[in-house]
């Protein structure tokens, strides 16, 4: 019975190290297509969008000229910080990001990514919304 405990608790270890994996890309993803879009490098920041969201804009030029004109604050955004966040069994991924545009101004965006076949995390899609008040 003692040795089952002990399975019990490495396999919450391993599931556990398995999420905090998988929060630690999702991240260095997001974080890496916000400093491309902050550097204006468009072919780096469509390089973290996922197949579907780049079959609807086939090339890097459109896929920016879309961030630009729906998601502008997050060309600027500066000071992230990750809130909520939740993996799926599905391979998918939710996470909560708040941030501040090149005006100061607080925003949140929840980024959909999903796990790639050649285990890598693209971006699938981003809601955002301004904070009103002071707090990002």
């Amino acid at each position: 019975m003692k040795w089952m405990k002990s399975l019990v608790v490495l396999t919450f270890i391993g599931l556990s190290s398995a999420a905090h994996a998988d929060s630690d890309a999702v991240r260095a993803t997001i974080l890496g297509q916000m400093n491309a879009l902050r550097a204006g490098d468009a072919e780096s920041a469509y390089a973290y969008a996922a197949p579907d969201l780049k079959r609807l804009f086939p090339t890097a030029e459109r896929f920016i000229s879309m961030v630009r004109k729906g998601y502008a604050p997050v060309t600027h955004a500066s000071a992230p910080r990750f809130l909520r966040s939740q993996s799926k069994a599905d391979g998918t991924f939710a996470q909560e990001v708040a941030f501040r545009d090149n005006e100061g101004q607080p925003w949140r965006a929840l980024y959909m990514l999903a796990r790639q076949p050649d285990g890598e995390w693209r971006i699938t899609g981003c809601y955002l919304r301004k904070v009103e008040g002071t707090d990002a």
